[in-house]
């Protein structure tokens, strides 16, 4: 049998992470991993494939859209081939699994394909896909085992014209129209991957706007923004059936008031959400305990009830985010090394890749309320940037909210273009507790998307934006 300092079970962000941190600090270690590729649901069916159609996507609606205003000009029709644009997703999804392969083998890890499961609590059991098994014996054990999708318990996922996300990155057809259930993250990505192909996109969320876990003011500047992408955004509807007739599909919801509607649409994406995925764990058999909603439950530390057993990522409570994965795979290799790490939860950035995108990091308006906590607001609009001009990216803006007595930032929140990379300014800030004055006396290079973020913090400090 063989014996490791630290055996990882799951491959995704957090787990590859925590293994290759590990290695790093002089563990033998080995992950496990059920599928016959690494990266987990971030790199094989989520982050990395939705960006690469995000991107292919793009690029078409800009020919058909934008090209001829920036004097280019195409003879004859512009077309998408679908075939074409997945097959570019696959090859980057391999191109970058490949790389993990390539991290073990540097890091010397040993990597076991197959379903690991728990004998108890230092020995794993691996139930390999030829049939056959192996146990091996860790003094340390990390469960990194992530999520897979929500459903609603009266849909039937058929996967063909009912499905998940995991079925929406492969599609072999544009659809004529797709409904989405649930105007989240996933659900407007996605959706608008297939808007900007053709397809018409119906959006049908229970809660009272979309992206409703962010601030309020982003909700209604995207909803705003997808309206004039002719998008359909049917906010405060609960979805009570859904049924596939043949090729169609017909969703039945209640409205605020209480009254039934129908949509019918070719394909309908159920995007409710993910749920920690601990099938076939087998976590009794160490005596792990799970909390009611299926998560592992840990403590500060990311420590389970039994001492030498540690979970991450998705399967934990908190944001269902890679790069927080990948944070906590880090810190729980530097805690078994002996080292007292440390993740700020408030500052984990939360990103929407549509377009404009839209991200995040600290407390909102509301959240701030809620806690009555004084604070005051610096926004600036992307439109009044040379940079945003020069592009054709008007929509959007930047918010920074400051504590009003010391300045210190509280929360920034964007909408615009390139925000998902601009947030990286806000996270830095807001770790050094920089005030909004702070920002606003820092030199930011012009002509550049980042002066808004300066001009949200001179708004913030004695409302002094330069430029509006």
């Amino acid at each position: 049998m063989n014996s490791y300092d630290v055996a990882v079970i799951g491959s995704g962000p957090g787990g590859y992470v925590a293994a290759i941190r590990c290695a790093q600090l002089g563990m033998k270690t080995a992950i496990i991993e059920k599928y016959s590729t690494l990266g987990g649901t971030c790199l094989n069916v989520g982050c990395i494939p939705s960006k690469a159609l995000l991107d292919s996507s793009h690029h078409y609606e800009d020919a058909i859209k934008h090209f001829d205003d920036h004097g280019i000009e195409i003879s004859g029709d512009v077309k998408v081939n679908l075939e074409k644009m997945i097959a570019r997703k696959t090859a980057v999804v391999d191109q970058t699994t490949g790389g993990i392969d390539f991290l073990m083998k540097k890091n010397k890890i040993d990597v076991y394909e197959g379903l690991g499961s728990f004998k108890d609590a230092t020995h794993v059991n691996i139930a390999k896909n030829d049939g056959t098994s192996e146990e091996i014996e860790a003094k340390n054990i990390i469960i990194a085992t992530g999520s897979k999708p929500s459903n609603l318990p009266f849909i039937t996922l058929d996967k063909e014209r009912v499905i998940t996300s995991t079925e929406a990155l492969k599609l072999k057809e544009v659809p004529k129209h797709m409904i989405v259930i649930g105007g989240g993250v996933i659900g407007l990505e996605l959706g608008q991957v297939y808007r900007r192909l053709g397809a018409e996109v119906t959006v049908v969320e229970y809660m009272d706007r979309i992206i409703p876990g962010m601030d309020a003011g982003l909700s209604k500047e995207l909803t705003k923004v997808f309206k004039k992408q002719k998008y359909k955004i049917n906010t405060s509807h609960k979805v009570k059936s859904v049924e596939r007739v043949g090729d169609e599909v017909i969703v039945k919801a209640d409205n605020k008031k209480g009254e039934e509607v129908e949509f019918k649409g070719d394909y309908c994406l159920v995007s409710v959400g993910r749920r920690p995925y601990t099938d076939g764990l087998n976590a009794e058999a160490a005596g792990v305990k799970l909390d009611d909603r299926g998560r592992v439950e840990v403590n500060g530390h990311l420590q389970t009830n039994v001492s030498n057993i540690y979970a991450i990522g998705d399967v934990v409570k908190g944001a269902m985010l890679a790069h927080k994965a990948s944070e906590e795979g880090s810190m729980v290799a530097e805690i078994i090394a002996g080292q007292k790490p440390h993740i700020d939860y408030n500052l984990i950035p939360g990103v929407v890749y549509t377009w404009p995108e839209v991200a995040a990091v600290g407390k909102t308006e509301q959240e701030l309320k809620d806690a009555g906590i004084a604070y005051k607001s610096g926004q600036f609009p992307m439109r009044a940037l040379g940079r945003s001009r020069a592009s054709m990216d008007l929509d959007g803006f930047i918010k920074i909210l400051a504590d009003e007595k010391t300045d210190e930032i509280l929360g920034v929140h964007m909408i615009g273009a390139r925000a998902a990379d601009l947030i990286a300014e806000a996270v830095v800030a807001m770790e050094y507790r920089a005030s909004a004055e702070d920002i606003a006396r820092m030199s930011h290079a012009h002509p550049t998307f980042a002066e808004a973020i300066k001009e949200a913090a001179l708004a913030a400090t004695e409302d002094r934006a330069l430029h509006v």
